[in-house]
């Protein structure tokens, strides 16, 4: 990991974005790229009016002003810092940044505080992770605890899960963690028994690395929705992450499907990482 996203939008939850960041910069040597969208419309960028150009140049120098005092941290000290201000006025163009300069990784606040799916599909973190190509780390609360000792992985075991799977494990590994894998079994057309869990389990293991001997790490939930699934295994073993694979465009309805419990949900403040499919 060499290179790390922090969308700024001088919040709280940007804050504890970055600090998780700054640990993430130590641990791997990696520089943090700070993005902050400046939301000018494009009339005012592309004026040629002088009124209207010296505007932009104000909110501009403003911008760079805040951003500079936001970044004044103790805990970025001897971390390679790059500031970076973009004319964008969505954070779905965050990803452009992304490939520009070749990123391992997004991290970012959400102020998703009625659930875990809605941490996923707020607004701007919507906008992010459906758009995103590369892993993107939410940050919902102060990161009390930065190291990641025990991550849940989920997924639905199926072909095209295979690369994120694969991701995820060299992410963790980076970062010295165990990564669990939770398999949730619904009470609906998908339910499947015992039997079949394993051999699916089993058929995805051998396709993605050959290592059967990963299926001791695998748990079998049965619940009334993935989500509801993965919070309760999670509360289990301690989880310090929770690790999805995610579909992108097609929207993360399509993996989160069913409701959640509002007062489980509610109680969830724990990070999570998507990896795209």
């Amino acid at each position: 990991m060499k290179k790390i996203i922090v969308p700024i939008d001088f919040s709280e939850h940007s804050e504890y974005a970055l600090e998780t960041a700054a640990v993430f910069a130590k641990k791997y040597d990696a520089e943090i790229l700070a993005l902050h969208m400046l939301e000018l419309s494009n009339a005012i960028i592309s004026s040629t009016d002088n009124a209207q150009q010296a505007e932009s140049v104000f909110y501009i120098k403003l911008a760079e002003k805040k951003f500079t005092e936001f970044l004044d941290k103790d805990y970025l000290k001897d971390i390679k810092v790059t500031p970076i201000v973009k004319h964008f006025k969505v954070f779905s163009e965050v990803n452009e940044v992304a490939k520009e300069h070749d990123a391992d990784i997004i991290i970012m606040g959400s102020q998703g505080a009625s659930g875990f799916k809605e941490a996923l599909i707020g607004s701007n973190t919507e906008k992010v992770v459906r758009h995103s190509s590369i892993p993107v780390l939410v940050i919902k609360e102060n990161p009390i605890l930065t190291d990641f000792e025990n991550v849940v992985f989920a997924c639905d075991f199926s072909e095209e899960a295979i690369k994120p799977y694969l991701n995820a494990t060299k992410m963790f590994e980076g970062l010295e963690a165990k990564m669990h894998l939770v398999y949730v079994n619904l009470p609906d057309n998908r339910f499947r028994s015992s039997a079949e869990m394993e051999k699916r389990v089993a058929e995805f293991l051998k396709a993605a690395d050959g290592n059967i001997d990963k299926m001791k790490n695998v748990a079998y939930i049965s619940d009334y929705s993935i989500e509801k699934g993965i919070l309760n295994y999670s509360n289990i073993v301690g989880a310090d992450l929770v690790a999805v694979a995610t579909h992108g465009r097609t929207g993360l309805a399509h993996f989160f499907e069913g409701s959640v419990s509002e007062d489980i949900a509610n109680h969830s403040t724990l990070p999570v990482m998507t990896f795209k499919i």
